[in-house]
């Protein structure tokens, strides 16, 4: 599990695909206590470490994966947004993440309005309905609130804070880019919940 609080971006080093799976280096200057087997989440994606360097980390993207997220897009020298899986006894910063990508979205526009980012963000109509006003998203692994909704575009709004845009790599998306999109955790039990039951489901 995560918070959607970003604690490091570093750039990809090395993309090594082949017909099975991917597998990412990735420069690691502040993670002291990294080990094999840890969860990571990467642009918001839950990945295993899977190696590890002095300056770097690796982890494997499957073919699934890669299909779903917009790792399949990176390229070398992309910046990452990086978050170690949370500890009980932290604060919850953000909102409860799983790094489970629900799927992708298409930064529609983008602007300022004073020290704000204004992003519009394009949504898959299936994942509209997770979307509440000044409720939380979680963007490229960033937890996030909806300031904006419009249902007939299938669109959302973002501001950003200077805080945020300096602190993830958020600040550098224009227009067109590709990003990944996890809905809120407890609408969709909610959601799965009630249509369950509509649909004649029962409980154990």
């Amino acid at each position: 599990m995560f918070t959607g609080l970003i604690e490091q971006t570093s750039p990809v080093l090395s993309i090594n695909k082949t017909s099975a799976l991917t597998e990412l280096e990735i420069k690691n200057t502040t993670f002291d206590d990294l080990n094999i087997g840890d969860s990571i989440a990467v642009n918001g994606v839950c990945l295993t470490v899977t190696k590890l360097e002095e300056q770097s980390f690796f982890v494997e993207i499957v073919n699934e994966t890669n299909k779903i997220t917009s790792l399949s897009e990176l390229r070398n020298g992309d910046l990452l947004n990086l978050e170690r899986a949370m500890r009980l006894d932290q604060r919850l910063g953000g909102h409860i993440v799983s790094g489970h990508v629900d799927g992708t979205g298409v930064i529609a526009g983008i602007y300022n309005d004073g020290d704000a980012l204004v992003i519009t963000v394009e949504c898959p109509r299936e994942l509209m309905k997770y979307m509440t006003l000044k409720g939380s998203v979680t963007i490229d692994g960033i937890s996030l609130t909806l300031f904006d909704i419009n249902l007939e575009n299938n669109t959302f709004i973002l501001n950003i804070i200077p805080e945020t845009q300096s602190k993830t790599a958020l600040g550098q998306k224009k227009q067109g880019d590709i990003v990944n999109i996890e809905a809120d955790m407890m609408i969709k039990h909610i959601d799965h919940l009630l249509n369950f039951e509509k649909a004649g489901g029962t409980h154990v």
